[in-house]
Order: C-alpha cells, then sequence, then structure tokens
C-alpha cells in the first residue's frame, strides 16, 4: 500500500524546492487554555512555520523534560483531554488553516480510545501524522499500516543510541519525516547539543530517502541554523513552550481587555518563530 500522501508531505517538499529545511514548532494543547492554542496556531504559520506539532497533555509524557511537562499539567488542570485536541483540530480546519499539523500523543489515551487501531477519526478532526514516543517498536507494524490506511503519518523517531537495523528501517519508508532525537534523555532547549550530532544527521539521511527532521534541545536561531545544514527539518518545542509561558507570567491580569493574555502568548511566540524561520532560510545541505 502506498505512503499517504498530505499537507505533511506537501509543506516538507516546499521547503525542499526553497533550498531550505522546514521548520517544524511543537505547542501543547490548552497550554495557556484551549482558546489561545486556536489563536496561536495560524499565527505560528503565518509567521513562518512549516508544520506545527500538537502534544496531546497526558499525565505521564516521558519524552518530555520540565518545561512541557509544566504546560501538559496546566492544560490537564484546565480538564483538556484528547477529545478536546480533537475538536481543537477540527475548529481550526473551519476556520480554514491549511497548514500541516501533528500530533505528538502517548500510547495509552490512544489505546484506550481503540485510536491505534482505527486512526480514522484522527484524519477526519485534520491531523496529517502522529509522533507515539512510547510506542512499542514489536507493535508498530500493524499500527503503521492502520495510521496509512487512514492517511495519516506514523512518525519513527531514531535515537543516537538506535540499532543500525532500527535506522534503516525508519528511513526506508517514504513520506512524513523521521524524527531524530539530538540527546538522550528528554525534551528542552539545551545551550550546548553534542559536538558529534551533524555527523550523526548526515549518516542517518545518506541512510535512505524519507525527510530528516532533529529536534529534542533546540533552542534557538543559533542553533537552528547550524542543524538546517544537516537536516531536511529542524524541531523546536521547549524554547517555545518557554516564551508562551513568560507571556503569561508578565501579561497584566487587571487589563480591562480579557484577550489580552492570549495576545501577548501569540505576539511572543510569532517574534520567535520569525526568526527561527529566518534561520532555516538557505541553509539546507
Amino acid at each position: 500500500m502506498a505512503e499517504p500522501n498530505n499537507r505533511l508531505d506537501h509543506a516538507l517538499a516546499r521547503a525542499r524546492a526553497e533550498g531550505r529545511a522546514a521548520l517544524i514548532v511543537y505547542v501543547t494543547a490548552g497550554h495557556p487554555d484551549l482558546h489561545a492554542t486556536r489563536r496561536l496556531v495560524p499565527a505560528l504559520f503565518a509567521a513562518g512555520a512549516d508544520v506545527v506539532e500538537l502534544g496531546m497533555p497526558f499525565s505521564d509524557p516521558l519524552a518530555d523534560g520540565p518545561t512541557i511537562q509544566r504546560s501538559t499539567q496546566h492544560a490537564l488542570a484546565q480538564g483538556v483531554r484528547l477529545p478536546d485536541v480533537l475538536d481543537l483540530v477540527r475548529g481550526l480546519r473551519t476556520d480554514g488553516v491549511a497548514g500541516a499539523v501533528v500530533l505528538l500523543g502517548y500510547a495509552n489515551p490512544l489505546l484506550a480510545r481503540g485510536l491505534l487501531d482505527e486512526p480514522a477519526p484522527l484524519a477526519a478532526a485534520g491531523f496529517d501524522g502522529v509522533i507515539v514516543p512510547d510506542l512499542p517498536l514489536v507493535e508498530r507494524g500493524p499500527v503503521e499500516a492502520a495510521f496509512r490506511a487512514a492517511g495519516l503519518h506514523l512518525i519513527p523517531m531514531v535515537a543516537p543510541t538506535s540499532s543500525p537495523q532500527h535506522v534503516r528501517r525508519a528511513v526506508a519508508g517514504r513520506g512524513g519525516f523521521v524524527y531524530c532525537v539530538s540527546v538522550t534523555g528528554v525534551t528542552g532547549a539545551r545551550k550546548d547539543l553534542p559536538a558529534e550530532l551533524p555527523r550523526w544527521l548526515d549518516r542517518v539521511r545518506a541512510a535512505g530517502q524519507r525527510p530528516v527532521a532533529v529536534g529534542f534541545g533546540v533552542s534557538g536561531p543559533d542553533q537552528v541554523r547550524a542543524l538546517a545544514a544537516h537536516a531536511d527539518g529542524v524541531i523546536v518545542g521547549s524554547a517555545l513552550v518557554e516564551r508562551i509561558e513568560e507571556a503569561v507570567r508578565i501579561a497584566d491580569p487587571d487589563a480591562p481587555d480579557g484577550d489580552h493574555r492570549t495576545r501577548a502568548v501569540v505576539d511572543a511566540a510569532t517574534a520567535f518563530i520569525a526568526t527561527l524561520r529566518r534561520a532555516v532560510a538557505g541553509h539546507r545541505a
């Protein structure tokens, strides 16, 4: 069965045609609230993001560091759950948002709702791909087939500790991208990334045709610029969530306009994304 060709593929192909890496950004759905996320996603695309990852709030996000954990706990405390995330994306599509949107979720909530076996509702809501960090490798085969049949990409993840066989399998497919984890451990902006990371990315890209995107620890334009020469996409998550947190912290709670916090979040996030978009431009190897 052929790989699906959807908005995610078009976004990556467009970036490649423009001679640059794709800019992929992560936000937690419902942080600081669902209304803000609905305003934020189209603004991120307008500021230069090629792909938006929406994080599903979950009580045990094992791949995420303190920053994203705080954002997910905040969203959970407000009652945001997986059905709310699907409703959010349906609303974005109704509003005319045409950019590529990927769900970052965990196996248990998806399994509990039957969405690993029957993922069609994810595609119907408007997602183009799904990242499931804790999905066991031995279970990926049937899940991947179900996602492919639904028109979705199941995004594989590889790390510097992955076996050569796992890397070859991940890059052998077509469509979507391979998520290269830059460091062992959890997400979180880092001042320095491993010196050997560019060489490892070059080896992964040379192993197959599927686009390769790198994430975990990418903190700002300088790192984005350096990694864009060695990857087809660069993923920024925690550094963006930190700016959203800071915008919420400094927003005036007594301002007469109840939408002031959302505007502050959107302004801070889009200003940051604009700097990242400039960093990826013209730096694809």
